[in-house]
């Protein structure tokens, strides 16, 4: 049997997981790619540092550059921006092929990290890339390579999910959920990329340019974090029977791609309202397969891990049978829309006047500039400095956000508004 040398960069959580798999199943993995599997090197910072019991100690190194050019597949793990891209290109210089779980490097140098594969004839995986453990790259590179992809809408980061799902169902504060998600692991000491939404984004943003094969970077998403939701919006939500959650979302429309991430309120019996704690999911609707859902672990080593090993698989199969991976298809250079001209649902809070005529006053104000208005509910009347003021909670029909925009610039300078309380997604079953 053939043997195939593999080289691993990095080894915290997944990279201890993908190690101690490669050796636990080595028959396994045999079997299905057809060659075996060995893990050559592991390429470290600081190779005295203390490891894992399942690390192989002889095998780790601070030489990634030789570990990598006597690589026949490269798995890298260590993240960020560089020296992941210097390793990868090298590795595609060697003639190796890559297998990464690195979403930020992909959203940044993806065209970059294609070509270099494709011109070297090596393959390109990034299954773990994308919600962990869950097969959406692969079904949206080759399960559903036979239809036409109208939108991508998911729950793509865990740490987000878990701190607005301890919010609903424990009724924590932020700052608590988050908390308690730092105690566990789920978020890291500074959890900038994933309650800002950057990590969602950047996902967003691979699989946009796997759906509609086009081209699409990190700062075409138009991005809002949840450090803005409050105890108040979720009691809010769930009155109205909804929940919050933060969604990546990619939909093609006439005139082009709308992409975002942001706090979305979806209906109690929306397919993602059920995703509690860490879990990812990602809903995607095509032409003729109509409505698909994938669910499952999106984080943690072993899921991960799972991802990781699938590619090195079919990476190691091709070494020995021939064939290469899906090459980047870039064919439809969709223009990316910007945010004002997006079409979406919202539901607006506003502090108004507690008189009579305000509600007229306000309607007013959403028809002239084209918006319409499916639902209002006054929630409960409150006293502060100016007075006695009610919620108006407004959920409008489908509406271009620069027509809301003009809407809430005229509602906050008006006399009868108080304050414009917050303004959210709505996204329909």
């Amino acid at each position: 049997m053939k043997e195939v040398k593999v080289a691993l960069l990095g080894c915290g959580t997944v990279g201890t997981q993908v190690a101690r798999l490669l050796g636990e199943q080595a028959e396994e993995f045999a079997a299905r790619s057809g060659a075996k599997l060995s893990l050559v090197g592991i390429a470290v910072r600081d190779a005295s540092a203390p490891r894992d019991p399942a690390i192989d100690t002889a095998l780790l190194t601070e030489d990634a550059e030789s570990l990598v050019d006597d690589a026949d597949i490269v798995i890298e793990l260590i993240g960020g921006i560089e020296p992941a891209r210097a390793h990868i290109l090298r590795a595609f210089a060697a003639g190796a092929s890559v297998v990464t779980g690195n979403k930020a490097l992909l959203a940044a140098h993806g065209p970059e990290l294609y070509e270099a594969a494709a011109e070297a004839d090596v393959d390109l995986y990034y299954e773990a890339a994308v919600a962990g453990a869950i097969p959406v790259v692969y079904g949206l590179r080759e399960s559903l390579a036979g239809d036409r992809i109208t939108q991508v809408l998911g729950i793509v980061n865990g740490t987000t999910n878990y701190i607005l799902d301890e919010m609903t169902v424990a009724g924590l504060s932020f700052d608590e959920a988050l908390a308690q998600a730092q105690e566990l692991g789920y978020a890291e000491a500074d959890p900038t990329a994933d309650v800002d939404g950057l990590d969602a984004a950047a996902k967003c943003a691979i699989l946009a340019s796997l759906a509609f094969h086009t081209r699409v970077a990190l700062d075409d998403v138009h991005v809002h974090g949840i450090r803005e939701i409050a105890a108040e919006d979720i009691k809010a939500a769930a009155a109205s029977g909804h929940v919050i959650k933060l969604l990546a979302n990619a939909r093609r429309r006439e005139g082009g791609i709308e992409l975002s991430v942001g706090p979305t309120l979806i209906p109690v019996d929306h397919p993602l309202a059920t995703v509690h704690g860490s879990f990812n999911a990602v809903v995607i609707e095509a032409e003729a397969a109509d409505r698909l859902m994938f669910y499952g672990r999106g984080a943690g080593g072993a899921p991960t891990a799972s991802a990781v090993l699938s590619d090195v698989v079919a990476a190691a199969a091709h070494k020995v049978s021939g064939g290469h991976a899906p090459r980047e298809l870039i064919y439809g250079a969709l223009p990316i829309l910007p945010p004002a001209e997006t079409i979406a649902r919202f539901q607006l809070e506003l502090a108004v006047e507690d008189k009579i005529g305000v509600l007229t006053e306000v309607s007013g104000v959403f028809a002239k500039h084209g918006v319409s208005i499916s639902a209002v509910a006054q929630n409960y009347v409150r006293s502060d400095k100016r007075g006695e003021t009610c919620r108006l909670t407004v959920t409008t029909h489908e509406a271009l956000r620069r027509d809301l925009e003009a809407t809430l610039a005229e509602l906050e300078a008006s006399s009868f508004v108080a304050e414009v309380v917050h303004v959210i997604r709505v996204e329909e079953n």
